[in-house]
């Protein structure tokens, strides 16, 4: 059946515009702390539409306000994204933007350049009706989250000063509403060995060999955590080994493993690094533990330093948010909406994780095209993203009115 909601309507009546910036924005490359260029254009477009405030703070974050009520709500993007990769993967230029049958190609198409450009559009929407006295409305366009996923939210909070009364993540969801994730953490092992002359290794103690059985141990480690719900199993996987020698004819006197841990509910910093610690192999060969630190400038060339540790968070179906969620949902769409977690990552590990900000996820396009060859978002996604975000706001206003 068509959808006859007003809030899709209105989204539906400024579809070419809203596509057009998606592409425009598509087409301006924005790798983690390169973002610059990427974020004035959609300041343009904020102040084109009649943001009330535009603001670029010291860390590079743009935040768009339209709005002075008491109830604060956020609507985040990343404008960062990862390369490209091999080029001959993908099918088109992955910069071009291209529109094709009702889906826009590129990289951050899905991960995730069309959830900002629908709350930016969503807030067009809203200054055409008129935002509702009770709320103040930002649209954020952060940076360095796939570096450093939630560092911007850090700086926003803390530095900047903005703890909103409840925060969208507008990351790639299939227009589910999702209240949760994984959250995760970077890790080193590292052993030590005494190096000899390669030709009579027994002199020696070989670094390589002792972390062997630390390798093993942690591949059986992975495949002995538990799923949990609502947000599935923790993994831990090796990403990378490295090793240290005088030459390549020597006993390796150092051998250095990079741990990516994934964390699910009731797992931590500190139980994550004692399940390592507590390995029979780690104990026997004395090795080193050590969580990551995350410490690179942003495109303003501000750094602010953290631990490469991002915790858990999820929300219960009956939590305020969620229950507000699904009843903005039911009124654009005139359904009960699917819910459900993502497998990834997002800013919601400093949002909802670190500050306890309420947070729910609802975004344009599909989990499984980030970070892949011919990413892709349907404009119609975009559309409905818009017309969900006014309508969140709109049921905002009207419990605070009750």
């Amino acid at each position: 059946m068509p959808i006859k909601s007003h809030h899709y309507v209105d989204a539906k009546n400024i579809e070419s515009d809203l596509a057009a910036f998606m592409q425009a924005i598509i087409q301006i490359p924005s790798l983690s702390s390169k973002e610059g260029a990427v974020i004035e254009r959609i300041r343009a477009e904020m102040l084109r539409v009649g943001f009330d405030e535009v603001t670029i703070d010291p860390m590079g974050n743009l935040i768009g306000r339209i709005g002075s009520g008491p109830f604060v709500i956020a609507l985040d993007g990343h404008a960062d994204t990862v390369d490209t990769g091999d080029l001959s993967l993908w099918d088109r230029n992955p910069h071009s933007g291209d529109m094709e049958d009702g889906v826009i190609y590129g990289r951050g198409a899905s991960d995730q350049k069309g959830g900002i450009a629908s709350a930016v559009y969503a807030g067009a929407l809203l200054k055409k009706t008129g935002i509702p006295d009770e709320i103040t409305l930002y649209v954020t366009a952060t940076v360095q989250e796939e570096d450093c996923d939630g560092l911007c939210w850090q700086y926003i909070v803390n530095e900047v000063g903005l703890r909103p009364d409840l925060v969208v993540i507008t990351e790639p969801t299939s227009l589910r509403i999702y209240r949760g994730q994984r959250g995760r953490m970077e890790m080193e092992v590292h052993t030590t060995g005494l190096s000899c002359h390669g030709s009579a290794p027994e002199r020696g103690i070989n670094a390589v060999y002792k972390m062997a059985g630390i390798i093993a141990d942690i591949e059986r480690l992975n495949e002995q955590l538990e799923p949990r719900a609502p947000l599935g199993k923790g993994t831990v996987t090796i990403s990378e080994i490295r090793s240290t020698s005088p030459s390549l004819c020597a006993v390796a006197d150092g051998c250095t493993i990079h741990l990516d841990r994934r964390l699910t509910v009731g797992e931590t910093e500190a139980t994550a690094v004692a399940e390592i610690r507590e390995l029979a192999s780690v104990k026997a060969s004395e090795a080193k533990v050590t969580v990551l630190d995350y410490a690179v400038p942003s495109h303003t060339g501000l750094t602010y330093p953290t631990r490469k540790y991002y915790p858990t968070w999820d929300i219960a179906q009956d939590d305020p948010a969620m229950l507000t969620a699904k009843t903005a949902y039911r009124t654009v769409f005139g359904e009960d909406p699917e819910t459900g977690v993502w497998t990834f990552s997002t800013n919601g590990v400093a949002i909802a994780g670190m500050h306890g900000i309420p947070s729910i996820g609802f975004g344009p396009g599909h989990e499984h095209f980030a970070h892949a060859p011919n990413e892709q978002v349907e404009v119609e996604h975009l559309v409905r993203c818009s017309a969900f975000y006014t309508a969140l706001v709109e049921t905002l206003a009207r419990q605070q009115g009750e």
